[in-house]
């Protein structure tokens, strides 16, 4: 025995007046803030002590399943 799926079926054409399309398509000249300094982070390079304390905190997947 076959199934056939009911399905309404919507037009995928939207009609729109002129005047609103033109508003939803022109181009939109933004200004931008160019006198604003940001703060500078400073650098942190990635080290030894880094990948120490990775290797330090990771836990086994075999952890996990002791549970």
């Amino acid at each position: 025995m076959k199934y056939i799926m009911k399905s309404d079926v919507m037009q995928s054409i939207v009609q729109i007046e002129a005047e609103i399309l033109n508003g939803l398509v022109t181009e939109v000249k933004e200004t931008l803030a160019t006198d604003i300094k940001k703060a500078k982070k400073p650098e942190r390079s990635f080290g030894i002590v880094d990948l120490w304390n990775i290797r330090r905190n990771a836990r086994s997947a075999a952890s996990y399943f002791r549970k």
